[in-house]
């Protein structure tokens, strides 16, 4: 049986393993056809490591498998001249694209790395510049079918509270990050309504811990063991375990299928309580 998204084409940053990999493999398993990047590469201000060529071409293999096509290229979210060249070579494939998910993130909080300011700088170009970027090189495909689409961009609990909570957490890169979450929901206001008289849904998930490397590392272990303030504030209201990163991708699925389709605008939690203790 065909899927809810067959014949759709979604476009997802950071898609080499963690959330992007499974948005990636949930939305093909719903018929849709993927076009996948993330940087495969570290950067200096990450102390944890980051996502792998190897990554990615387990997240091609894992969308193959459901029967769907996938075009996935390294590119960096900060260029947006290579995203624009990924989104021509997908849209040459596939020939449009139907939902964004800008997904791609890093954490830049931890050790001797989230202390330079080399790590606020790429918390913003990542997932505020980036987030900005993404969407631009993906606008003019979804415009040109005229069959509207949705654009979905991952933010955090940290959109809400800052990931700083005492001096000894306030590292440049907690800054970066919290900024950034912050601010993409500026941006997801603006194209909401900018993007409203094209059918164009805008909208902004906010994840509290998610069961990612890039949550679950040594790094940010230590750092956590460092300033135990930290942890209590990262955790639920609700005691449930760990969020898994499907369990974000059903909130994409839910915001992009027709499910959603009064949402828009919505800066909508999927966090446990996290922000409301």
């Amino acid at each position: 049986m065909a899927g809810q998204f067959s014949g759709k084409v979604a476009f997802i940053t950071g898609a080499a393993r963690g959330q992007g990999r499974a948005h990636a493999v949930r939305f093909a398993e719903e018929g849709a056809d993927i076009i996948a990047v993330d940087l495969c590469d570290q950067l200096d201000t990450v102390a944890y490591p980051m996502a792998t060529p190897e990554d990615l071409d387990e997240t091609v293999n894992l969308v193959e498998k459901t029967g769907r096509r996938i075009v996935a290229e390294h590119a960096d979210v900060r260029d947006l001249e290579q995203l624009k060249a990924v989104v021509a070579k997908g849209t040459d494939e596939f020939g449009r694209i139907d939902f964004v998910l800008a997904n791609a993130g890093i954490l830049p909080a931890a050790g001797e790395q989230g202390a330079q300011i080399g790590a606020f700088v790429d918390a913003v170009d990542v997932m505020l510049n980036g987030v900005y970027y993404t969407i631009v090189a993906a606008l003019s495909s979804m415009l040109s079918h005229g069959d509207g689409g949705a654009i979905v961009i991952t933010s955090s609990a940290a959109g809400f509270r800052p990931v700083t909570v005492d001096f000894g957490t306030a590292s440049h890169g907690a800054a970066g990050y919290t900024a950034a979450k912050h601010g993409v929901i500026g941006l997801m206001r603006h194209f909401a309504i900018a993007l409203a008289e094209k059918n164009i849904r805008v909208n902004t998930v906010h994840p509290g811990g998610v069961a990612t490397p890039m949550i679950y590392n040594e790094a940010m272990a230590e750092w956590s063991a460092e300033h135990p303030s930290f942890s209590p504030s990262q955790q639920p209201l609700l005691d449930n375990p760990p969020v898994e990163p499907e369990v974000i991708s059903d909130t994409m699925v839910y915001l992009c299928g027709e499910s959603g389709r009064y949402l828009t605008g919505v800066t909508l939690p999927v966090d446990g309580g996290q922000i409301i203790k």
